[in-house]
């Protein structure tokens, strides 16, 4: 297939990402670039300057919301994106709203509350629409210890035990790798579409 096939295909689907940080940046930037056709991004946070060792936001958007920086940044990026982005926390009530037409939904949220809050969700409400989410994504070094584990509709990627913490802290390279894992995950599937 080659690349203006790629877009043709990929320009008629919508990806739904929960979380603009380092996750929900990344892979957003990864899925504008090779042609999705829509994008919906919800988050409710402000980019701020602990941000910028991972997340797609440069010093310039200090204090604005990060799903009104990501989508001037898409847009620089890819023009031709439709964005739909909402400066919201989500729940499992606005999730299933704002979600619902979307072929594939990404996690990318930093507490395993909310994670734990959308796989039941995703699970409950749309069973049969791919949910990938990201875990294990701390520190740096031992990059084959990240990969992509799919049970049914539901694809973790990550290491799965590297956990967040003041001294095992997200770095842009680990989070990066996961954040393209996530996005080169959604092309498998929407590519593989029949």
């Amino acid at each position: 297939m080659t690349f203006n096939e790629i877009k043709i295909k990929l320009k008629k689907y919508t990806v739904g990402i929960a979380g603009a940080g380092g996750l929900g940046s990344n892979c957003a930037v990864a899925l504008a670039r090779v042609g999705l056709g829509k994008l919906v991004i919800a988050d409710f946070d402000v980019v701020n300057e602990t941000n910028l060792n991972r997340q797609y936001f440069f010093r310039d958007q200090l204090g604005e919301k990060k799903v009104t920086a990501l989508k001037k940044n898409i847009e620089r990026i890819n023009p031709d994106i439709q964005i739909n982005a909402y400066d919201i926390k989500l729940n499992k009530n606005n999730l299933v709203h704002l979600f619902k037409d979307c072929d594939i939904i990404v996690e990318a949220f930093d507490l395993a509350e909310m994670k734990q809050m959308i796989i039941e969700t995703c699970m409950t409400k749309f069973p049969d629409k791919p949910l990938i989410i990201g875990s294990g994504i701390a520190g740096w070094g031992k990059s084959n210890t990240i990969k992509c584990k799919k049970s049914e509709n539901l694809y973790i990627c990550g290491d799965e035990e590297s956990e967040t913490t003041d001294n095992n802290p997200p770095l842009a390279p680990r989070v990066g790798i996961v954040a393209n894992m996530q996005a080169n995950t959604v092309l498998e599937i929407l590519l593989n579409k029949k």
